[in-house]
């Protein structure tokens, strides 16, 4: 039942009408490739919240799923998505292109902040990032920010140029950087202890993960670097959002935590724990996710 309802979400969004023109809807939006996973996940907060919110004149809330960063960021344009939960890159990249405004730090698994780590094999020879011109790194994908955007940016400000390779068994010129995407955290580390790939690229999450980073793996492997520490998921709103129904979503969401009855629809939220106002030290990371983005999209993609 769900695939079909969500087929027929994504299926149905041409159709829908500008989120502004019915000023008692809240559309909340999410990236994704797995719709029916997500709507699921999604569907419980959204209905917790929508009856906190008759005070500004929600009525009624509405999931709309976008394929990928540039759908998302033609609804924010348009009006269609009000409020869209995302990765802290991801969420740099709606600022940059589609005008949407941070709101909340999103924690998850009591996790608001994390960082990437750097790792390769205890024998491969690499001491340091300096060590990897003419070398190979795996990224987990495109979208990634903790095996993507941070790692990147960490090589480009060390002017070590990044090359993308065709294969593990393609190598780079000499004084570059060899880089590919391995789609998952576990194919990471598999790669790096198999020889693949020199180096590998992840959060210290799920280096600590042993589903991510097998035990049997951790004797041979040895982290290289590690990034200063990072917001790890945003909330964000579209930028011409009605003022009251931003201030009045803001309110509800930062009250979830301490309410029984949003326990169930927040662990369903990608195991939210709580939400968390913007201070100094988010700000700060939010800066640095920033003119990453910026520079990752400018001298890569």
């Amino acid at each position: 039942m769900c695939r079909l309802l969500c087929g027929l979400v994504l299926a149905a969004a041409a159709a829908l009408p500008a989120a502004g023109s019915d000023r008692h809807v809240l559309v909340l939006g999410r990236i994704t490739d797995d719709p029916a996973a997500h709507y699921e996940q999604l569907r419980p907060l959204l209905d917790y919240v929508v009856p906190r919110m008759a005070d500004v004149g929600i009525r009624e809330g509405r999931i709309l799923m976008a394929r990928d960063h540039q759908q998302m960021q033609s609804y924010l344009r348009r009006g269609r998505v009000d409020w869209v939960t995302e990765t802290s890159a991801s969420a740099m990249l709606l600022q940059q292109r589609a005008g949407a405004v941070p709101l909340l730090l999103t924690e998850r698994t009591g996790v608001s902040h994390y960082r990437t780590v750097f790792f390769a094999r205890r024998d491969s020879g690499i001491d340091s990032l300096d060590d990897l011109r003419g070398r190979s790194v795996a990224f987990q994908s495109r979208a990634s920010t903790s095996a993507y955007f941070v790692p990147a940016v960490e090589l480009l400000e060390r002017r070590l140029p990044l090359e993308i390779l065709l294969s593990p068994l393609d190598r780079p010129p000499v004084d570059t950087v060899g880089y590919l995407f391995a789609r998952s955290e576990a194919n990471i580390s598999t790669w790096v202890h198999k020889r693949l790939v020199d180096v590998g690229a992840m959060s210290n999450l799920d280096w600590d993960n042993p589903r991510s980073t097998p035990h049997s793996y951790r004797h041979d492997l040895r982290i290289l670097h590690q990034t200063p520490d990072y917001p790890r998921a945003l909330e964000m709103v579209r930028g011409d959002l009605d003022p009251a129904v931003q201030a009045r979503l803001r309110e509800v969401l930062l009250e979830a935590a301490d309410d029984p009855d949003a326990a169930e629809a927040l662990l369903g939220f990608f195991q939210t724990t709580r939400f968390l106002a913007l201070d100094a030290e988010t700000a700060r990371g939010l800066d640095y996710l920033r003119k990453a983005v910026a520079r990752v999209s400018a001298e890569i993609e």
